[in-house]
Formats: structure tokens, sequence, C-alpha cells
């Protein structure tokens, strides 16, 4: 699986996007941290293997989430579905 890591100075939070590469929403939520400088790793997962995208789909439903993309995990315990700048500004505190 091809994780990216996009550096940024706020590296306070371990954040993980799992994207899709043609979605709009995923492609704003990712803009968003890289303009609020937020360190992150994201997985393209309509380029991933079939094998990667069944892993990936049990760790979101592992974790209570859907199937809906983007997916942000945050700190390996906050499951953000969507792109939701409200409760992403929480969970990063900014």
């Amino acid at each position: 699986m091809k994780v990216v890591k996009v550096d940024g100075k706020d590296n306070r939070h371990k954040v993980l996007i799992y994207a899709l590469s043609t979605c709009a929403w995923c492609k704003m939520a990712k803009n968003f941290l890289k303009d609020n400088n937020i360190d992150y790793e994201y997985v393209d997962i309509d380029q991933c293997s079939k094998e990667d995208r069944e892993k990936i789909k049990k760790d979101i439903q592992s974790r209570g989430g859907d199937l809906s993309y983007p997916t942000l995990i945050v700190d390996d315990k906050t499951l953000i579905t969507g792109f939701v700048k409200n409760k992403i500004k929480d969970a990063l505190e900014i």
C-alpha cells in the first residue's frame, strides 16, 4: 500500500486520510490540511491493490466508520467521515 507523507509544521497529531484520487471532497480535505500546515499521510485507495483495499475497508469498519471518502483517522482513535471542517478542526485543535 502506497502511503504518501505530506510534511507540515503542525505535527501534534497523527493524521491519516483514506481518499480517492478523483474525489473533489478528498482533494479539499488534503488542501485544508496543507493550508493549515498539518503533517499528514494519505492513501488513495483507488490506486491500491485489491488486497490493500480489503485491509483498508476492514480498518475503517473496525473503527465504526462508513465506507465513504475522505475518511480521516486522527491519533489512531478519532474517525471522521467526509470533509467536515468543524470536526477536523476540533480533532486537530486548530
